[in-house]
């Protein structure tokens, strides 16, 4: 592409195209154009090379530039390009709830498709609700989830999300979605006795709220905002013995976590639970077509099965054709290459890559799993003295964002919470990947340090 047709790509970019989560006019990257994509890595439309060390946004398990998607897309699409699955049904749909319901943990048989993440989640809150009423529990209404977890964009997603930031300008939200400490092990609050204070505080939040109006509980396997959080020894084993006591439902939050990214085929199969739902999207297609899943046991379908009974609820797009072709080549790539069993066997690595970065005095905590870490920046490593929210503006947004991307990495650098840097490569990725990452990393955080120390 010529230097002139770039300039215009740029220029109708950033007078036409509304970036998600992003300030309308040149962002602070200079709203980089990426063209092509091969392996771990993509090119801009001027030529530079970066490696994409968030795999788009923890979605591209397979890599860049795998024919056989694209073919199984094209061979769809000339087949049946479209048709939806209200009272309909197409092959493809029901191939891949069929494979899905056989890789899913315990009775997770049914599978509900949307077209993302956030209509997942959606779909779960408002499944349980309807699921509850037909039960002849009406109250149970409410969900529980965690303090600055994420959980999508749509008004019941963002009310169950627990980031105060991103929901502030769409207030009054969906009510009672009701919230307690993530687990943040780094940062246990003096109150607590020890680690199970973190799940004790569910039984706390529903014995406050009355058993008899909470629906459910909405947890990621592995917290993704505020950077990686990993749940202690025994969380999630305590968590559904509550949720079983006062019959409440677990659903698992698996948008980032399912298919590869922390080392199995779903991220509660990892951690050891069983969960009523499991909402997933990202990975399922590896991002080379949009769809989401809701799985959901046989015991929350009872009620709909058999009888006039619906599910009032769904999407144009969910369970596309060309979509559901995509995931079902995409899952064949997992068998044949063994993706999940690629994490594992590097998961030492990756963090050995990782942990080699404790000397530098800003690395305060490196947690995580499988491929998805997280790195919290910290002012005074010793007090774990936190940046102010001005100083982690200065650090995340007028250094790091910046310099990362210059040096050739993308990954994420945030500050919902403490300011932290997450890394989250293909699953292909592998010893060539990690040593990329420790060196650029290791020369940021470097200058970060040196530039922290300006005066403002």
């Amino acid at each position: 592409m010529s230097s002139q047709d770039n300039a215009s790509l740029a220029e109708q970019a950033d007078r036409h195209l509304w970036g998600h989560f992003s300030s309308l006019g040149r962002s602070v990257d200079g709203m980089p154009i990426i063209e092509r994509g091969d392996g771990c890595y993509v090119w801009d439309n001027h030529g530079k090379k970066f490696l994409d060390g968030l795999a788009g946004l923890y979605t591209t398990q397979v890599g860049y530039g795998r024919t056989e998607l694209a073919e199984a897309a094209g061979a769809q699409a000339a087949t049946l390009g479209f048709f939806p699955i209200w009272t309909y049904a197409h092959p493809k749909a029901v191939e891949l709830a069929a494979r899905l319901a056989a890789l899913a943990p315990g009775d997770l048989n049914r599978v509900f498709f949307t077209s993302g993440g956030s209509e997942a989640v959606e779909s779960a809150w408002k499944l349980a609700r309807q699921y509850f009423k037909l039960m002849g529990e009406p109250l149970r209404t409410k969900v529980i989830s965690r303090n600055l977890s994420y959980h999508g964009t749509s008004m019941g997603a963002l009310s169950i999300t627990g980031l105060a930031a991103v929901k502030g300008p769409f207030e009054p939200l969906v009510p009672g979605a009701i919230k307690v400490p993530h687990t943040d092990m780094y940062r246990i609050p003096e109150h607590a006795k020890d680690e199970s204070y973190f799940a004790e505080e569910i039984e706390q939040a529903i014995l406050r709220e009355g058993p008899e109006t909470i629906a459910a509980v909405f947890l990621e396997p592995v917290q993704n905002a505020g950077g990686c959080f990993v749940p202690p020894d025994g969380y999630f084993t305590r968590v559904r013995e509550i949720c079983d006591t006062h019959g409440v439902l677990l659903v698992s939050d698996e948008v980032i976590c399912a298919y590869g990214r922390i080392g199995a085929m779903f991220g509660s199969e990892r951690l050891g639970y069983q969960p009523d739902i499991i909402t997933s999207a990202k990975g399922l297609t590896s991002g080379y077509a949009p769809l989401g899943a809701m799985l959901v046991s046989d015991k929350l379908a009872e009620p709909f099965n058999g009888t006039d009974e619906q599910f009032l609820h769904g999407y144009t797009f969910a369970g596309h054709p060309v979509s559901c072709a995509v995931a079902l080549a995409n899952l064949d790539i997992f068998e044949k290459e063994d993706l999940c069993g690629n994490v594992m066997a590097n998961e030492a690595a990756f963090r050995s890559s990782l942990d080699d970065l404790a000397d530098l005095p800003i690395v305060g905590d490196v947690r995580g799993m499988g491929y998805f870490y997280g790195i919290e920046l910290v002012k005074d490593r010793e007090t774990k003295e936190s940046f102010s929210y001005e100083e982690s503006q200065r650090l995340i947004r007028g250094f790091l964002s910046l310099r990362l991307a210059e040096l050739g990495l993308i990954c994420r650098a945030d500050s919902r919470g403490e300011p932290v840097i997450q890394l989250s490569p293909p699953l292909i990725a592998g010893p060539e990947e990690f040593e990329i990452m420790n060196r650029i990393l290791r020369q940021t955080l470097t200058e970060a340090m040196a530039e922290m120390e300006k005066p403002s």
